[in-house]
């Protein structure tokens, strides 16, 4: 594809380059399927969401270590997963083997999807394509691919619930490059409505939890230190003294957020649940 004859004008391809670079590095590292695997009710909500049915050809893009491609098989979908990550993408395949579920598998980049228009009854992603550099140019692959009538689920956390709070917190310490959008814009009615209401018959937007339940708030730390890839990169980007001022604001923030009482970590964390129908 030619990327040059997709990207918006006034769009600064070289900055979008380097950002996508340093994004995959970033998902790349660590383990993120330690962090997905937690996650799961999150891909079986939004595919009830999107009534599947048995036999539908559903995408899922931006898939990570495979929830909503798992949900969607267990419905008796055809499912294509797909992430720019091979390492993510072959844990995938190892969930769906262990379940004895049918799942093609393929390496592929949200900004230019290599499939045919139209040829999907429906394209998801949770957690996911919202952390495209171009989200213009993702959000109309994603309609690109969905067929007429078809329909587009996404799961994208919001800016003002617990993760959207944790990356203002990452981006005080390593702000993002000018002109970058926010990952959490996706999570904004708004946002989807300018990025897919030319496309759509109708979108249905609804404000959910996921709630994060951990041994502590040190335990989910550790735990994202070391496999959430935005966050390792963000920690071993300071020096020790920052790395500390960065750590004590996380758990204030956890401290702000958390309703366990016994010494555990449970955490509520807003997310948008969209549903938009294709024209």
């Amino acid at each position: 594809m030619n990327i040059s004859a997709v990207t918006p004008a006034g769009a600064d391809q070289l900055d979008l380059g380097a950002l996508k670079l340093r994004q995959h590095s970033a998902w790349s590292s660590g383990d993120y399927a330690i962090v997905g695997t937690t996650l799961q009710i999150v891909g079986e909500t939004l595919c009830e969401a999107l009534d599947l049915r048995a036999g539908q050809k559903v995408l899922d893009v931006a898939a990570g270590n495979g929830n909503a491609t798992l949900a969607a098989a267990r419905r008796w979908c055809s499912v294509v997963s797909t992430d720019y990550v091979p390492a993510l993408l072959e844990r995938g395949r190892l969930r769906a083997a262990a379940d004895g579920l049918p799942v093609e598998f393929r390496e592929a980049d949200a900004e230019a999807l290599p499939f045919e228009d139209g040829v999907f009854d429906v394209v998801l992603s949770t957690f996911g394509v919202m952390f495209t550099p171009d989200q213009d140019r993702a959000a109309a692959e994603l309609a690109r691919v969905c067929k007429r009538g078809g329909k587009i689920g996404l799961a994208n956390w919001t800016p003002d619930g617990f993760i959207g709070q944790v990356f203002k917190t990452l981006g005080s310490y390593l702000p993002p490059p000018a002109g970058a959008k926010s990952p959490a814009l996706w999570g904004k009615a708004s946002r989807i409505e300018e990025m897919f209401g030319a496309e759509a018959s109708s979108i249905r937007c609804e404000p959910l939890h996921f709630v994060f339940r951990y041994r502590t708030p040190g335990h989910f730390l550790d735990v994202f230190r070391t496999y959430y890839g935005p966050m390792l990169k963000a920690f071993a980007a300071l020096d020790t003294l920052r790395q500390d001022a960065l750590h004590r604001d996380l758990l204030a923030l956890i401290a702000r957020h958390n309703r366990a009482e016994d010494g555990t970590m449970v955490v509520p964390s807003e997310y948008l649940e969209v549903v938009v129908t294709k024209w």
